[in-house]
């Protein structure tokens, strides 16, 4: 429902502005036609439906215990983003700095691999 309109007891939306009944009109995309909306078109309508519903009473309680195995893999979480994060970057600088040394036309511009021993 939208904040410049209100229904009264005879179920006739009113404007909360002026008070004035308001008219809703059906408009068809297709053939560009308006169609009045019956003012009784929505007979299943709940009255109900206005009141805002009354929080329920939760029978879960969150304990102290709860928010801390929380915190724990938030804080676990967070970690292996940032150590994931600074391993990418690194993978980036040295593959940069490769390529610099291979576009400037060096020939041993790659770590050495160490073989293994015989």
């Amino acid at each position: 429902m939208g904040a410049l309109q209100t229904r009264d007891r005879l179920g006739l939306w009113r404007s909360r502005i002026s008070g004035a009944p308001l008219h809703f009109v059906l408009r068809c995309a297709a053939s560009g036609t308006r169609t009045p909306i019956p003012p009784r078109a929505f007979p299943g309508y709940d009255e109900g439906m206005d009141e805002p519903e009354a929080p329920k009473g939760d029978k879960y309680v969150e304990t102290a215990r709860d928010r801390r195995i929380a915190n724990a893999l938030l804080l676990f979480f967070l970690i292996v983003v940032v150590g994931g994060g600074i391993w990418l970057a690194n993978a980036m600088f040295e593959q940069r700095r490769l390529d610099d040394c291979l576009a400037q036309g060096g020939r041993n511009c790659a770590p050495a691999i160490d073989a293994p021993a015989r």
